[in-house]
Order: structure tokens, then sequence, then C-alpha cells
């Protein structure tokens, strides 16, 4: 049985799952595991090694979220082998991807290598919910980061992630969120960074003084988004790191450590009056409410608009500050959302503690 096969669970607040890595608590094994911000690495909750700060802990109920948000896997405790045990393949294929951590892998390197693509590929989604090829993508992407994230150059960055040159590394990312390498500047006005969230990489886009887009890297819509900021900057849209960026790295780090439910990162809206009449609405919704497009439509005053509600909805390109993941439909079942449904129901997870929290305070005498 893999992680997607088990009954559903709910991952538990961050204190409760610290005490139990503390106490290296076996009654969470296969279901959660913790991502070390201070090593980078991700373990099980039973691992031996010596137990990292709270502040430095990321929690996760996917395998896959723990690659997604650029953590490697411990060599002590090996949270990838039950994978590899249940399936040879994903060892097979692991060892080779650490074998050649610098080669770019294709569909074709698996058939020449004797495997069944299909298999391969359904095995991977199984257990981590993405694909060989998409793991090793991340992989080497990880791998330049870091080296960025550690203060280092582009040049510094390619080279780690395996790529001869930093137009090469810039080149994959652009690649990556849709951009024509050359139509980046090296002077933007609008920059584009990346934050590690518990829910995975985010790629945000700000000025120097204020955001514009925050999204999930594998968010199908972020190469259309970014297109159109750069026609909007004319052109000046490249890497960079502002000081917004790192407001917002620190208000999305406390967000999800429990201690912020709202954001005062200065936005700045890409949609016409009615949509940022929307997205005024939606942030006026408070941790751990929710709406119906209906309600929303009813609370802007224009109660037979809900199909225009759910199209700004859908519009929304600040996910979580704009937090169109709060609007589900008329039945109360979540509806789609461009992050994954998935990170819906965790961000709505994470808004009820908030809501609960400031439910028992109002209680105290």
């Amino acid at each position: 049985m893999t992680l997607f096969d088990l009954p559903d669970f709910k991952l538990p607040d961050a204190d409760t799952l610290y005490k139990a890595l503390l106490a290296r608590d076996p009654r969470f094994e296969g279901r959660v595991w913790v991502g070390v911000t201070s090593t980078g690495v991700f373990c099980r909750l039973t691992c031996p090694a010596r137990k990292p700060k709270a502040s430095n802990c990321r929690w996760f109920d996917r395998l896959g979220a723990c690659i997604e948000a650029g953590f490697r896997p411990c060599k002590r405790c090996q949270p990838l082998k039950a994978a590899t045990d249940a399936e040879p393949v994903i060892e097979e294929l692991l060892s080779a991807l650490n074998a050649r951590p610098d080669h770019r892998w294709r569909e074709a390197d698996l058939t020449e290598m004797g495997y069944d693509r299909g298999t391969v590929r359904r095995a991977f989604k199984r257990h981590f919910g993405m694909s060989f090829l998409e793991m090793a993508r991340l992989e080497r992407l990880r791998r330049g980061f870091e080296v960025i994230g550690d203060g280092g150059t582009v040049l510094e960055a390619g080279l780690e992630a395996g790529f001869s040159s930093p137009s090469a590394f810039r080149a994959r990312v652009g690649a990556l969120l849709g951009i024509a390498p050359g139509s980046l500047s090296s002077d933007p006005l609008l920059s584009i960074d990346w934050i590690d969230t518990a829910l995975g990489l985010m790629i945000a886009v700000a000025d120097t003084r204020t955001l514009h887009l925050l999204e999930f890297m594998d968010r199908k819509a972020l190469p259309t988004e970014l297109r159109k900021l750069a026609e909007g900057a004319q052109g000046r849209l490249g890497f960079g790191r502002t000081p917004v960026h790192d407001q917002l790295a620190q208000e999305l780090t406390e967000f999800f450590d429990g201690t912020r439910s709202a954001f005062t990162v200065p936005l700045t809206y890409h949609g016409s009056d009615f949509y940022a009449q929307v997205w005024d609405a939606l942030r006026a919704i408070p941790a751990g409410e929710t709406r119906s497009y209906g309600h929303l439509a009813q609370d802007i005053a224009r109660p037979t608009a809900s199909r225009a509600v759910a199209r700004a909805n859908g519009a929304n390109q600040i996910a979580i500050l704009i937090p169109c993941h709060r609007v589900l439909g008329a039945d109360g079942a979540l509806t789609g959302y461009g992050g994954g449904l998935w990170r819906k129901q965790r961000l709505l997870e994470i808004e009820a503690g908030y809501a609960r929290a400031s439910s028992a305070k109002s209680d105290q005498p």
C-alpha cells in the first residue's frame, strides 16, 4: 500500500508533529515527513539523526511534496526506502539518477535501459505524485536553486546544476517558466525569484515596492501569466530579488509555521476593476472561513454575477495572499484550484487552525 492508497489523513498541527519527531513516534511512518531547512534534507519522523529546531521544520504528507519543495532525502533514515522496496524500478532509476546527476534525462533513455515508459510513469506517480523525468528535472534545478539561495551567482548555480554556462541554466529555467531566454532582462523592472514553502516551490514576481505574481511552479497557467507581465513591463522581466521577495518569504514562513494569519505584503493587481473588486472581497474573508461563488457575488453587491466572480477567482495570479482557495462549491465541496486540490485542502486546514486558536482566545475570561 502506498501513501496514495491510505485512507484520508489530515496533517496534525506543527506542535504535535514536532513532539512526534522528538519522540521518534512510529505512528506517522509513511504518512508524514519533515523537511529541515537548515540542512535541506527531508526525513522520516523516526530518523535517528540529531533533531532540528522546531523553527527549521517543514511538514509534508506526500513524498512528492518534499521533493517539489526542494528537499533531498536523508541518507540516514532513507525516506524513499519504502517506495524503492515496493517497486524495484524506482530503486534502479533513483540509483541511475544519483550516478548521473548532470544528465538530461529523456524518455528515450528509459527505453534504451530496457524499461517500459508507461510502467515507470505509473510507479513514480503512485509513490511520488510525479514522473521520473519530472523528478530528474526538479533535482537538477534544486541544486541550482540551493546555490542561489546561499548567495551564489547564476554562473555558480548553473555549474552546480550541471549546466555548461549561466546562459544554459537561465535558458532551462526560462523554458520551465515558458519565457524565451533572450527576452529575460539583465536590468529587470519586474524581478522573478523562487520561494520555498511547505507546499512546494513558488515563483514570485515583484518590483521594488509591490508583489505582482505568486504562483506554484507547477501551475499550468504560469507561463502565460509571466508572458503578460513581460509585455506590461516592456520586456524588462528577469531574474532578481527585491525587498518585497524578502518580506514575502518571511511572511509565508510565518503563515505555514502557524504564527501569521494575515499578510502585509503590498500587491499590484493585473485585471479589470471588477476583478479587483472580487480580489478585495477574497482578501476580506477571515482565515478559517469560506464562501461560495454566489455568496461572494452577494458580498460585492452583484448577486447575479456568480459566473463572472468565478472567472475573476480563476484569474487571480497571487496565490495564498489573495485567498481564492477559500471559495468552495455551492454544496461545500472543493472546487478547482490552479495549485492542485491537495494544496487547497492543506491551506484550508492551516487556516482552520487559526480560526480555532482565535475562538479559543475569545472564549477566555
